[in-house]
């Protein structure tokens, strides 16, 4: 491992193979860098491109449309959950969409999948998983990430269900049922992967959490009241990591 720059170093993705030596960069990446951060010779930053690593740099010189930097070591500092956590929602309507997948990246989620369900509303159109994905980097830029949270394909509910295996936890968020979340927090120990999914505005109908039960899910109520996709999606989250460390 190299020597770590200070921990406040700006941070800048790179979507290429990285290693220890000289380094350009171009492109977006490099007018932020000299134009917004307003970074000059002898400034160090840290670089990474979602491999698990981060790689600190020193700039060594600056020009119109590129940074030469100097790539000073590779770091792997422990900012991921230590078990596969994968969250499925329907994407929620206009900027709550950024806000949901910007906090998931926050909390450590591996994989964010996309629903479609019977009561769901909004359908995201072609090239929103691609604006997704820029909304997982620039979250993994503040938060510290290396690894970048995957973004799969719209999938359906029924097809969703049925995917996985026993091994895992699984669980469906569903107001009308007696089992609290709390209930839950026992059974994370041990588990290599848990998936949770939460419904659209109207929920789950009761045929498909009915569905999910049938394939192993284990149904939950989050309180009283009713959250917004967004709000469930990541108590949820958030409860799940924190039952783990609790647990383990």
């Amino acid at each position: 491992m190299g020597r770590m720059l200070p921990q406040m170093s700006e941070r800048f993705y790179v979507n290429l193979p990285l290693t220890t030596g000289p380094f350009t960069l171009d492109g977006p990446e490099a007018h932020h860098l000299a134009t917004v951060c307003r970074l000059r010779p002898g400034n160090e930053v840290c670089l990474f491109n979602g491999d698990g690593c981060e790689y600190p740099a020193r700039i060594m010189a600056v020009a119109r449309r590129e940074i030469t930097l100097e790539i000073v070591g590779v770091d792997q500092p422990p900012r991921e959950l230590p078990f596969k956590l994968e969250v499925a929602a329907p994407l929620p309507k206009g900027d709550r969409s950024q806000f949901l997948v910007e906090k998931l990246t926050e909390l450590g989620v591996t994989t964010f999948v996309p629903l479609a369900c019977e009561r769901s509303v909004f359908h995201p159109r072609e090239g929103k998983r691609e604006k997704l994905e820029r909304y997982v980097i620039e979250a993994s830029k503040q938060c510290g990430r290396n690894l970048l949270m995957q973004i799969s394909e719209t999938i359906t509910w029924e097809r969703y269900v049925g995917i996985g295996n026993v091994e895992e936890l699984r669980i469906v968020a569903h107001p009308y049922q007696e089992t609290t979340s709390a209930e839950l927090a026992q059974r994370v120990k041990g588990r290599s992967a848990i998936r949770i999914a939460v419904g659209p505005e109207g929920g789950f109908t009761d045929d498909e959490v009915t569905l999910a039960k049938s394939h192993g899910w284990q149904a939950a109520n989050l309180g009283p009241r009713i959250l917004r996709v967004e709000t469930a999606a990541l108590v949820l989250a958030a409860h799940v990591a924190d039952w783990f460390h609790v647990n383990s």
